[in-house]
């Protein structure tokens, strides 16, 4: 029977003979049809995914060497580009819309092996803290149904921890990778901004989104973002620094790291007691293995969200903006008597509650009388948040954090309570604002039996860091 651990493992039985890649995308494509009750998918391409794994097979049977990624089953958030495939962003406004090229990210997992098996869902334009923003309907957690699994990546998130892929791509604007990994047990990589090249990405604030991967090991992670890392002509902000070979050096024991953590962020009264006392425990252990591990303080803590909010929100108004009927997208079936009738019909049938919420505010925010007093303010609070990182990082060569104030909580909880939602990113929106790359790895039971969490954050550009240091933390808990 074919079961799967991580993907070096997966690759010495494809070359060993235990199993094939038809074997492995026949076994996930159950899977997925199996856990449809989830609603974490919604397109699966079996089909050409089998066509795919069948000349994947031949390549092997001819005795070439595997691709890096040979028969890796992958998931794509909706609001990555496949070309001749459905793209929806999760929103009525994009039904029925199909993409017309491949995102960067498609094209090199594909050129390294990769096999696409579909489309997850998610919050509308990776808009949400819990995936009940979709109008498809909601993402359930695989391991309690009645609660969320987190948002906005929440199918890609809840397609990872039930073994209906081995790996998804999701996209993280505030913590939309992070936080679905540590409600659903799971690993979750947000790149450095820039790492990933957002070609082809559906934007939604861009100077915060990046590309992220979930897995089961930090080691595949590692394996993926060797891959889809890298420069890019097609994207103007994405870094020209060379990638490492993450994948070789991940295992690898380094010297006793130095790590931070923000004394008001274990002290926040939002953060959850059991959390707190695990956490607390984990600095203990670090401490007495060898690690220099420091309180320091973090006085701008309660501004994060409301900055994260203004500048995310105030983008989101503009990228949005193309979305009108006319260009492409929905097209209302109201009586539209002028241009003017004809956009606001498209928009109010076509946007869900959060996106126009989110559109509202930034369009307010960016507005003459109200421009300086939001948006010109929230700047300055993030160029104040990105130098005392970087005094910080003189310091440190990490930051842990929790990853979220609580554990998955029940479908609707806070469904009617925007700000209590929000609250829900306090801790991962710091990572976008400032470009961070951050993990979240699981390393927890809460005592309702659910799982979170430890964040881990270092310097731009120091994944290396962060992928072995991630590893090393795991190994103190094993």
């Amino acid at each position: 029977m074919f079961r799967f651990t991580t993907i070096k493992d997966y690759h010495n039985n494809l070359q060993s003979g235990q199993t094939t890649v038809v074997e492995a995308v026949r076994f996930f494509v159950e899977a997925a049809k199996g856990g449809a009750s989830l609603n974490a998918w919604l397109s699966i391409y079996e089909d050409e995914a089998l066509v795919a794994a069948k000349q994947l097979d031949e390549h092997i049977r001819a005795g070439q060497p595997l691709l890096p990624l040979h028969g890796v089953i992958v998931g794509l958030k909706d609001v990555i580009a496949y070309k001749n495939h459905p793209l929806s962003a999760a929103s009525k406004i994009l039904e029925n819309f199909q993409s017309i090229f491949d995102a960067t990210v498609v094209e090199k997992l594909q050129a390294a092996g990769a096999i696409i098996l579909g489309r997850q869902n998610c919050d509308e334009f990776a808009m949400g803290s819990s995936n009940e923003n979709s109008a498809y309907g909601p993402v359930k957690n695989g391991i309690d149904p009645t609660r969320v699994p987190g948002g906005s990546s929440g199918g890609s998130a809840v397609a990872v921890q039930m073994n209906h892929c081995m790996i998804s791509l999701g996209s993280d604007t505030g913590g939309s990778v992070r936080q679905p990994a540590d409600f659903c047990g799971i690993v979750g990589l947000k790149p450095s901004y820039g790492r990933i090249s957002r070609y082809g990405l559906i934007a939604y604030a861009s100077s915060f989104d990046q590309i992220g991967i979930f897995a089961k090991s930090v080691t595949d992670v590692a394996a993926v973002l060797e891959i889809i890392a890298g420069s890019d002509a097609f994207d103007s902000t994405v870094s020209e620094l060379p990638v490492p070979a993450y994948s070789a050096v991940v295992d690898e024991p380094t010297p006793k790291k130095r790590i931070a953590y923000f004394k008001e962020a274990l002290e926040h009264p939002s953060l959850d007691p059991a959390i707190k006392a695990a956490i607390d425990t984990t600095i203990q252990s670090m401490q007495k293995a060898g690690y220099t591990v420091d309180a320091v303080s973090f006085d701008m803590l309660d501004l994060v969200v409301p900055t994260y909010y203004v500048l995310t929100t105030a983008e989101a108004s503009s990228n949005l903006s193309r979305y009108d009927g006319v260009k492409f997208g929905h097209r209302s079936s109201a009586e539209n008597k002028d241009l003017t009738a004809l956009y606001k019909n498209a928009r109010s049938e076509g946007f869900g509650k959060e996106v126009k919420r989110r559109i509202m505010l930034g369009t307010f925010v960016l507005s003459a009388g109200y421009f300086d007093a939001y948006f010109t303010k929230a700047q300055q609070i993030r160029k104040l948040l990105v130098d005392g990182a970087t005094q910080l990082f003189k310091n440190y060569d990490a930051i842990i954090l929790p990853t979220v104030p609580s554990p998955a909580f029940l479908i609707g909880d806070n469904a009617k309570d925007p700000v209590a939602m929000f609250l829900a990113d306090i801790y991962t929106v710091y990572a976008n604002l400032v470009g961070l790359p951050a993990i979240s790895i699981p390393l927890y039971k809460h005592h309702s039996g659910l799982p979170f969490g430890l964040q881990v954050m270092c310097a731009p550009f120091e994944e290396t860091t962060l992928l072995q240091l991630s590893t090393a933390i795991q190994k103190l808990h094993e």
